[in-house]
């Protein structure tokens, strides 16, 4: 039953709550050590970088709790207005828009303040494509919906592309969870696994005889053991012609489409060449500092690559590896595994949920999160190219902390209202 008098606090997921304030918390020490100045040693001092972290943090919970006091069809209902101002700071944003370490994907506001809008966009994508996949008569298994989905997705992709921020870029890849969990055919998450490894193979090996001698041997396989299921063999042709096609592509999409350092950091993960005091630099000293942590670490504030600076965009690409070297092991295992808690709670929430938008949100939510988490620890380990993009409210920046708070806190209100009550 609807009851008016309810508090806003009412049905929150608290554990969620926890969970964001607790990585809010390590975030602020962890950029407080990694880039501590003597000069200015207060958490709270807006000379410095862990001093600003504070203040977004405190606005971000200001915005948090603004967020649970509004009314949850709002939500919903504002979802192409924040899609279409989102859009246009992206268009913006390639015309006034400043340009740090080779991607022009900030806007200069008074106070020295700087906005990234493609942080903002992932908010806004996951709203409005919850928004249109839940409306009346929507299956993204029928051509004209999946197509529209598809340009929800790909729009604000294309733009951040153009910055050119190939990290945030790839961010809206993971979006393909949510359509999948909608009724998206599997083929489709298998052919992207596929892109992928044929991507790796093909500059590892260099051997394209090679290649698609495999492809075609295995389609020949599937074929004789399905070869009376014709649905089976047309998707399996299918799948082949389009693979062979995309092996053929790759170096084209290496040499022409790939800039230099992105092609580097490419060739260092894959073992292709070694260049440790160059573009490999970064991972090095980040695996270095992480190493050297052990199990127990040692100890707040005192690891020497963070103290002594060894590895650049430590408070923001970088801040996994002061977790490593102070914290251990030990410590690591603690945050992946707040991480991992929060992934799985958003997807229990997404499963609770009565209302189709609340349940495509959630799930935009998680998989935009989980891949942030995966590819920028794996960058900070070596096990994937350094495309820089932060770890979601541990990494210093204003832009993602916001952009995240918005994520976490739009779901927490949808869930708290997935009753049907009404709120004072």
């Amino acid at each position: 039953m609807s009851n008016p008098q309810r508090s806003f606090f009412f049905n929150v997921d608290w554990l969620t709550v926890f969970i964001y304030l607790a990585l809010c918390t390590i975030g602020v020490l962890s950029i407080h050590s990694a880039v501590f100045d003597p000069k200015n040693p207060s958490i709270v001092d807006m000379d410095t970088n862990y001093g600003k972290q504070f203040i977004f943090v405190i606005i971000s919970v200001v915005l948090g709790i603004f967020i649970l006091l509004l009314e949850s069809r709002f939500l919903s209902a504002l979802a192409p207005t924040i899609y279409t101002v989102t859009t246009l700071l992206l268009l913006l944003v390639l015309i006034i828009g400043r340009n740090v370490g080779g991607n022009q994907a900030w806007i200069s506001l008074p106070g020295g303040i700087r906005l990234q809008p493609a942080e903002f966009a992932k908010y806004a994508t996951c709203l409005l494509l919850a928004r249109y996949l839940s409306g009346t008569n929507i299956k993204v298994t029928e051509i004209k919906s999946f197509a529209i989905a598809a340009a929800i997705i790909f729009f604000p992709m294309l733009l951040i592309l153009l910055q050119p921020d190939a990290g945030s870029t790839l961010v809206f890849s993971s979006l393909l969870f949510v359509l999948y969990r909608e009724g998206l055919s599997p083929y489709f998450l298998i052919l992207e696994g596929l892109f992928i490894t044929l991507f790796v193979l093909t500059l590892k090996l260099n051997n394209m005889p090679l290649i698609i001698g495999v492809i075609i041997a295995l389609t020949l396989v599937i074929v004789l053991l399905f070869k009376r299921n014709r649905k089976i063999i047309t998707t399996v042709l299918l799948g082949a012609a389009i693979l062979i096609s995309f092996a053929f592509s790759v170096k084209f999409l290496y040499t022409s489409v790939l800039k230099p350092h992105q092609k580097t950091r490419i060739d260092i993960v894959l073992g292709i060449t070694n260049d440790l005091r160059g573009k490999g630099y970064n991972v090095n000293q980040s695996k270095i500092a992480i190493g050297s942590g052990k199990l127990w670490g040692k100890g707040y504030m005192q690891g020497t690559q963070t103290k002594y600076s060894f590895v650049p965009e430590q408070s923001t690409d970088f801040i996994f590896c002061t977790v490593g070297e102070e914290f251990g092991f030990a410590g690591s295992v603690v945050v992946l595994g707040l991480y991992l808690l929060l992934v799985l709670r958003i997807i229990y929430i997404a499963e609770r949920q009565r209302s189709p938008f609340s349940r495509i949100y959630a799930y935009g939510v998680g998989s935009v999160i989980f891949f942030h988490v995966v590819i920028n620890i794996g960058m900070t380990i070596g096990i994937v190219p350094s495309i820089g993009i932060p770890l979601p409210l541990i990494s210093y920046g204003g832009s993602s902390l916001l952009s995240f708070t918005l994520m976490i806190f739009t779901l927490i209100k949808l869930d708290s209202n997935r009753m049907g009550m009404i709120y004072a």
